[in-house]
């Protein structure tokens, strides 16, 4: 690549999502002239297609389904919800897949934006095929950061490009209910589809290869959840899987393992994430295309030498959450201004410029009915990672702010305790309004707050919060 027409700056990011905002928003905040690269909508996956939209598919689920329970506010909510009301609420939030407002911030906070493909071209140069199909060379003084997440992952059943299937994508942005809806995939996407579909009228069959749902939590969440989607009209299978498929007309037909079939509208595989790394040209620097990019604490590349690769995000699978992404893109950025300025890093456990909160206590929801929170180890991972745990239940029913809540209050709250350290290392809560006890569970175990010192941390009453007296006693009790 000659110098000729090439445009150079100190950062070059590819991928406009939240991530990739957050890394160009630091590197600029640094002095660092940074431009960002988008072939899609500015804003990412998560405005458009993922967080946003579908929880504003959920919320009004959710919220009719606590109000059915609370005294005096029942009747009113018995009719059934206005699904037109909650789509166009979801186009907005979603700002009707027009992203004039990211583009927005993107140019006040003096960051260049670059619409069109681009691809890695060899150490610090990316070439960008522009949606006006021209060809664009830049250059990195610097670094070039890779932020361009995930894709929904499709399973490889024969014939599955005709199905015309939904993915995440689909399943967060149709513009109707379908009346029949079969959801294939146990994970978060599955069920909170299936909460939200269901609660906005279709019917739901939610089809699952493994014995409960949300495998890879706490078996009591996927319990309960299951419960209450059975509760809300969805047939949930277990040990179940699609065999084949064939859309006939505005059908979809659908053979089983187990030798049934069912006929739907629509097919939604929620059956994984993959890397967005096939075509952005990895090859040019020793990487394998379609691969996850594996990185240091630093978030850089290592098997690419020189210390100005970086990969951010979903893309490294360190922790595929949009909160774990923008922490990781803040310590990119500190790390290329660093880098820049000449500076030795700051590493270590917690360090300034160590990405380690993505590995050690990562927190995450899944907006269900009931809502499911959990950070840190469960007994599976503790068991298969070899580590001594102490584990601690309490029933969140019998807290007395749980019944100010809603009067048929069911859930489980569980902490993993290391009796060594005297430390909590696991929690996972699972029950109506949850959520909001996550991040006291995510300080706990992140800043390894002593057992003894927890006595101490009084929560008021009465609230759900109270649950973590009730831990500390039922510990102390057993």
């Amino acid at each position: 690549m000659t110098t000729e027409n090439i445009r150079t700056y100190d950062v070059i990011v590819i991928g406009a999502g939240p991530v990739g905002e957050n890394v160009a928003d630091r590197t600029t905040a640094a002095g660092l002239s940074t431009v960002i690269i988008e072939s899609e909508l500015a804003g990412g996956e998560c405005s458009y297609w993922a967080c946003d939209p579908s929880k504003a598919l959920l919320r009004p689920v959710l919220t009719r389904a606590d109000a059915l329970h609370v005294p005096g506010i029942d009747p009113a909510v018995k009719n059934p919800l206005d699904t037109e009301a909650v789509l166009a609420h979801r186009n907005r939030v979603a700002s009707d897949w027009k992203d004039d407002g990211q583009v927005e911030w993107i140019e006040s906070a003096g960051i260049d934006l670059l619409r069109g493909h681009g691809r890695l071209a060899g150490e610090r140069e990316v070439t960008v095929e522009t949606v006006q199909g021209e060809t664009v060379r830049l250059r990195a003084r610097h670094a070039v950061a890779v932020c361009t997440g995930t894709r929904a992952a499709l399973p490889p059943l024969p014939g599955i490009e005709d199905l015309r299937p939904w993915t995440s994508r689909e399943a967060t942005s149709a513009q109707r209910a379908p009346e029949r809806l079969v959801i294939v995939g146990a994970g978060v996407v599955g069920v909170e589809m299936a909460t939200a579909w269901q609660g906005l009228g279709s019917r739901v069959t939610l089809l699952a290869r493994e014995n409960g749902l949300l495998p890879r939590m706490e078996p009591f969440a996927g319990e309960l959840v299951t419960e209450r989607l059975r509760e809300a009209g969805a047939d949930v299978r277990f040990g179940v899987s699609v065999v084949g498929a064939r859309r006939v007309g505005d059908e979809v037909l659908v053979r089983l393992s187990d030798g049934g079939e069912i006929t739907a509208d629509e097919i939604l595989f929620a059956t994984g994430r993959a890397p967005r790394s096939a075509d952005i040209g990895l090859d040019t620097v020793g990487l394998k295309p379609g691969d996850w990019i594996a990185t240091d604490d630093s978030l850089t590349v290592t098997e690419v030498p020189g210390n100005w690769l970086y990969a951010v995000g979903d893309v490294n699978r360190r922790a595929l959450y949009t909160h774990q992404g923008k922490y990781q893109a803040r310590l990119a950025g500190a790390v290329i201004g660093a880098r820049a300025r000449g500076e030795r890093l700051d590493t270590g456990r917690w360090a300034p410029h160590s990405s380690t909160a993505d590995l050690e206590a990562v927190p995450g929801v899944v907006f269900t009915d009931p809502e499911v929170a959990a950070v840190g180890l469960t007994v599976q991972e503790a068991e298969r990672t070899g580590r001594t745990v102490e584990v601690v239940d309490y029933e969140l029913g019998h807290v007395g702010g749980a019944h100010l809540y809603r009067t048929d209050y069911k859930g489980r709250a569980r902490i993993l305790v290391d009796p060594d350290r005297q430390v909590v290392v696991g929690a996972t809560f699972a029950g109506p309004g949850v959520s909001e006890l996550l991040y006291s569970a995510t300080v706990v175990i992140t800043g390894e707050v002593p057992i003894d010192r927890l006595w101490h941390a009084v929560p008021a009453f009465p609230t759900i919060s109270e649950v973590w007296l009730r831990l500390l006693e039922t510990r102390r009790d057993s």
